[in-house]
């Protein structure tokens, strides 16, 4: 069954759960109204039924390779990235200066969602693009900016992220790829980084890399490291594409999942760089991007619950097997307790952490929107929740869905399997769901628990006005909460 994206469920949380139309109300995102909003889901939602979903199987079975020292993409990738390029897609959010639409970025999350639902190996390559964009809007010099952002934007050009080295990967400031200055403002790259998604592909003009680097007599650590923008061509001042640059892709990893996205080992000798944001303050400005992009892994992990969902659900309707409680005795799988139990389960943990996205989208946009600090705290807490729950969400949808399937689920000819294959991943990049955990119970906290203690209070509202409805469940979220509070004030005691 090929996927299909819950546009009915994005337009109820925007309204109902996420509050989107306080975002509406401000300023800055006045034009994203109720019928903007739901006509630009509904077009993503055939893009990805008419495009990208009939990609998903060919980029599983016929990988990315590499030939000559260029990455082939699998069949039809050309053709779906440009459908995404051209509809304006990449730059939903983006800067409106250089070609964006400035929408908010809970409407980025919704169509990201979507294309991760539809083919996750494809929807990599904008959503690294997605995160570049952000970095130079924040860091970038105004020549960059000017040069760059149009073409990232556009998706004539794509963006790559490179931090992990063979012996520096959640340990980032174990880095040893090199930076020199060359006397006339730009920089000599020098050194091997691995596990470079969509490092180069055949369909883009340019592919523009940023390398976290360390500058001569730079401090050990993170606290020594620099970012600096590295295009695979060195453009010149008109935009047109000069020489190559000295750089390279060395192979493509075998991966177990997410085949149709290259996995690259990139090579840099002496390469022709420029420094984005300040000396030293790499790690600053690199963390734009990540955070960005943690929120899009998120998406992915229930895009691929979703379409795992869908899939289990349709075979269940479909395969008949063992007596049901239907007069007859006939009818297929859907009918059995057991599979129902496991569906349900699929369909409501895949809504709650689409909830949970959406939510810390929506403090994102709250946050440009108005600058108020503790909209600023909140999309920081509800970060590292958004990317380890959605993934986590991801990989148990996955695999309830390989089991309601039973031993077809096992054979790779179903496609059950292949959603586990490819959401193991998100776990792991942009950060382990371990690195989540910490940064959420040492960083977030060190306001003394304010941010988490306002959300528990606006949990608490929420149960106490549903109340009258739904008392027992009212009553088992205050414990839930409660809970969560003591342990809350545990952890800031211990912080602090």
């Amino acid at each position: 069954m090929p996927y299909r994206a819950p546009v009915g469920d994005f337009a109820f949380l925007f309204d109902h759960v996420v509050g989107l139309n306080a975002v509406r109300e401000t300023q800055r995102f006045e034009d994203a109204t109720r019928d903007v909003t739901q006509a630009i889901l509904e077009e993503a939602g055939k893009l990805c039924y008419n495009v990208l979903a009939p990609l998903q199987r060919a980029g599983d079975q016929h990988p990315a390779k590499l030939e000559n020292g260029v990455v082939r993409t699998s069949p039809g990738f050309a053709q779906g990235y440009a459908a995404v390029a051209e509809g304006g897609w990449i730059g939903i959010s983006a800067d409106p200066e250089f070609g964006g639409m400035g929408l908010p970025m809970t409407l980025t999350t919704a169509v990201n969602e979507m294309m991760s639902g539809a083919c996750l190996s494809l929807q990599l390559a904008p959503l690294m693009s997605q995160g570049q964009i952000e970095a130079l809007e924040h860091h970038a010099s105004a020549a960059i900016k000017e040069l760059y952002l149009p073409k990232l934007i556009s998706g004539e050009w794509t963006g790559t992220m490179n931090l992990t080295e063979p012996q520096a990967g959640s340990d980032v400031g174990a880095l040893s790829t090199k930076a020199k200055p060359n006397g006339d403002g730009t920089y000599a790259i020098s050194g091997q980084k691995i596990y470079i998604t969509w490092g180069d592909n055949d369909f883009a003009d340019n592919i523009c890399h940023l390398v976290l680097a360390r500058l001569p007599d730079a401090p050990a650590g993170t606290k020594g490291i620099s970012l600096f923008l590295v295009p695979k061509y060195l453009p010149k001042d008109d935009g047109t594409l000069g020489a190559s640059n000295s750089l390279k892709v060395v192979s493509l990893e075998h991966k177990l999942g997410i085949h149709g996205s290259p996995t690259c080992v990139m090579q840099y000798d002496d390469a022709t760089g420029w420094l984005i944001g300040a000396e030293q303050g790499g790690m600053a400005a690199m963390f734009t991007m990540m955070n960005n992009a943690r929120l899009g892994v998120g998406g992915q992990g229930i895009g691929v619950a979703e379409a795992a969902y869908q899939h289990a659900l349709s075979y269940a309707m479909e395969r008949k097997q063992g007596k049901t409680a239907r007069p007859d005795g006939t009818g297929t799988i859907v009918d059995h307790a057991d599979v129902r139990r496991m569906l349900m389960t699929m369909k409501a943990e895949t809504f709650a952490a689409r909830a949970i996205g959406l939510s810390c989208a929506m403090a994102i946009d709250m946050a440009s929107a108005t600058g108020q600090a503790e909209w600023k705290a909140r999309a920081a807490f509800l970060t590292p929740i958004a990317k380890a729950f959605g993934t986590d969400t991801g990989m148990a949808v996955a695999e309830m869905g390989v089991q309601v399937h039973g031993g077809m689920g096992f054979i790779e000819e179903t496609g059950a399997a292949q959603f586990s294959r490819d959401v193991r991943v998100t776990a792991i990049y942009e950060g382990t769901n371990g690195i989540q955990a910490m940064d959420l119970v040492a960083r977030k906290m060190m306001d003394g628990g304010e941010a988490a203690n306002r959300l528990l209070d606006e949990i608490e509202a929420n149960a106490e006005a549903a109340r009258e409805v739904f008392p027992n469940m009212a009553d088992a979220v205050w414990q839930a909460s409660e809970t969560l509070r003591e342990a809350t004030d545990w952890l800031t005691e211990q912080t602090n």
